[in-house]
């Protein structure tokens, strides 16, 4: 690959003073040996002036007995600290500092990746990702409980079968390459759903309706369901498997009851506590899972934050971003308990101490 240079057309610096001037600025600033050309470079003269020009810079550093001086070595020239006063550098580098920051520098470090304050990104990408979450965790724990009990009821049939694949399968099926798939199929070959992005590109925000939210939402928040269906499904199965072996649900078959009687008064109700348990238990999941999600369909979410937060080294955002989310699986963990006493009234009056 060929060097190219930027060339830049600009007038010589004539004025001695605006010389030194110009040749202090290129040293201090690169701080460390700049060759005398690059110096006569930089003020569009010869090395002869330019020569001249850093010997009374440094000439005149030496008479104010500046903190600095400038040293040639050999055809180049550097600025830096004199010796006589390292030991008052050591001084200051060796005492111990207690770091105080105030609100306007903790705002200033905050502003690193997106060059805003934590708490506007924050607010602006959690409001795409619990949209986007909130959908695929519905759906994944509707869809993931009916799954789970029809396999349940029809253990060793058809269905079973059927449903029992399709979950291990999906289970050992990486998000990432789920959403990779969805977005060729319906994205590019297809064309009947937009490939990436929360909102149409080059609409202003006035003008995106919540239609157009929804659509660039299908794609994430399918590859979250159906990675997060399989979980449930089989967890359910198992639970429902063990209920319709049960001695109540035989004793229900000996008095006659209907197969659907049996189901909706036995079968879903015992199964329900166990469902709720693990359907607030994989927000941790969804929450995992929208990380690649929303890298591959470009979705503006704390996933794609936390990502650009890790490879931009933005340590408020990235801590922002754990906090905010370590918040939302323990809500959702202390949902389920307080639902616990609603769907079981044993667990309600247990809690009452009665």
């Amino acid at each position: 690959m060929e060097n190219s240079s930027i060339n830049v057309n600009f007038e010589p610096v004539e004025n001695e003073k605006d010389q030194e001037a110009v040749i202090e600025a290129v040293l201090f600033t690169i701080g460390g040996a700049v060759e005398l050309r690059q110096l006569a470079a930089a003020i569009g003269q010869d090395k002869e002036t330019a020569k001249r020009a850093v010997e009374r810079l440094a000439k005149r550093y030496r008479e104010e007995t500046r903190g600095m001086e400038i040293k040639q070595l050999e055809d180049s020239y550097q600025m830096c600290t004199r010796s006589e006063y390292y030991e008052n550098l050591i001084r200051v580098a060796a005492a111990p500092k207690k770091q105080v920051l105030s609100d306007v520098v903790l705002e200033t470090l905050s502003i690193i990746a997106y060059r805003q304050p934590v708490t506007k990104v924050i607010a602006v990408k959690l409001g795409n990702s619990l949209f986007l979450m909130g959908l695929a965790w519905v759906v994944s724990g509707l869809v993931g409980f009916l799954l789970g009990v029809l396999a349940g009821v029809f253990q060793g049939r058809l269905p079973d079968k059927i449903i029992k694949g399709y979950s291990l399968v999906i289970a050992s099926t990486p998000s990432f390459w789920l959403a990779l798939l969805l977005l060729i199929i319906f994205g590019v070959w297809m064309k009947i759903l937009p490939i990436g992005l929360s909102v149409p590109i080059g609409v202003e925000v006035s003008g995106v309706t919540f239609l157009d939210r929804v659509r660039h939402a299908i794609l994430p928040a399918v590859t979250l369901s159906i990675t997060g269906i399989s979980n449930i499904t089989l967890h359910t199965r198992e639970k429902m498997i063990d209920i319709m072996e049960s001695d109540y649900i035989l004793f229900a078959k000996a008095r006659g009851e209907k197969t659907g009687s049996i189901i909706f008064h036995h079968g879903i109700r015992n199964v329900l506590l166990p469902a709720m348990t693990l359907q607030f238990a994989s927000v941790s999941e969804i929450i995992g899972g929208s990380v690649l999600v929303e890298q591959v369909f470009s979705y503006p979410g704390l996933g794609q934050a936390a990502v650009a937060a890790g490879t931009g080294s933005d340590v408020p955002l990235l801590m922002g971003i754990t906090l905010i989310t370590a918040a939302i699986v323990f809500l959702g963990n202390f949902l389920a308990n307080v639902l616990y006493g609603v769907v079981d009234p044993r667990i309600r009056k247990g809690g009452l101490g009665l």
